[in-house]
């Protein structure tokens, strides 16, 4: 695996994008970085961190061949590569807050952005960026549900031993994202969802608020929510927020 390796940076998944738009580069290749100035989340999201205490990375890779409609496959195979990599570290209570964002508890440890490439229908490549916050105990006051792996464990984490492990566990979940895979993925990621089955409020775009109990994804990665009337709801990204 090719590596390259970032001081200061806007973001990697910019950076990335860039290289792969001016160079031919192998597969998988890896953009780390100590500092992001422009971190991104889904949807316009910032990510903030403090410099060389977490782990901020980008890697590109080559999937299976993937249709357009089928590409949140690889959210659901990077989140569980996340998941799995920080159970080996006996972090407890990780779940995974639709779509990709990955807890302890209530905490917010990291988040995945993965931007992908399609032609014709069907995914070209994929660059997956990770920030997961590791030795930073310190947050902004606007981040009150951020932690880090240091604050759960109490003592600093091998940085670069964290990374092997992701980089690791992320190519061996892309390689195994594909169609007889599916079902399993899918059975997977559903069963770390955070509040699943837990009566919880959530609030739409117009201020709606509403009470229901998470349930699943949908056929296109849309998360499902019971209503109290039993009918099921789907909502896309940014169409729901988990409140309470």
């Amino acid at each position: 695996m090719k590596r390259i390796k970032l001081d200061a940076i806007e973001s990697t998944n910019t950076f990335l994008k860039d290289l792969v738009a001016h160079a031919r580069l192998e597969e998988p290749t890896v953009v780390t970085a100590e500092m992001q100035t422009k971190g991104r989340g889904q949807v316009g999201a910032s990510w903030e961190s403090e410099p060389s205490k977490n782990l901020l990375f980008s890697v590109f890779v080559v999937p299976e061949e993937l249709l357009f409609k089928e590409a949140f496959f690889l959210s659901y195979a990077v989140s569980l590569a996340l998941h799995s990599t920080l159970a080996s570290y006996s972090i407890a209570k990780l779940s995974v807050k639709w779509p990709n964002d990955i807890l302890s508890g209530s905490s917010k440890l990291g988040g995945i952005l993965i931007e992908n490439s399609f032609r014709a229908g069907t995914l070209k490549h994929s660059i997956i960026g990770v920030g997961l916050n590791v030795n930073q105990v310190e947050f902004s006051p606007s981040l009150s549900n951020a932690s880090s792996l240091k604050t759960i464990l109490g003592t600093d984490v091998d940085r670069e031993a964290l990374l092997q492990s992701l980089l690791e566990n992320i190519q061996t979940q892309v390689l195994n994202c594909r169609p007889e895979n599916f079902e399993k993925i899918k059975e997977n990621y559903t069963s770390l969802l955070y509040k699943q089955g837990i009566p919880s409020m959530f609030k739409e775009p117009s201020g709606n608020v509403f009470i229901g109990k998470i349930v699943g994804v949908s056929s296109v990665g849309n998360l499902q929510i019971e209503l109290e009337n039993e009918s099921i709801r789907t909502f896309g990204l940014k169409e729901v927020e988990l409140i309470k």
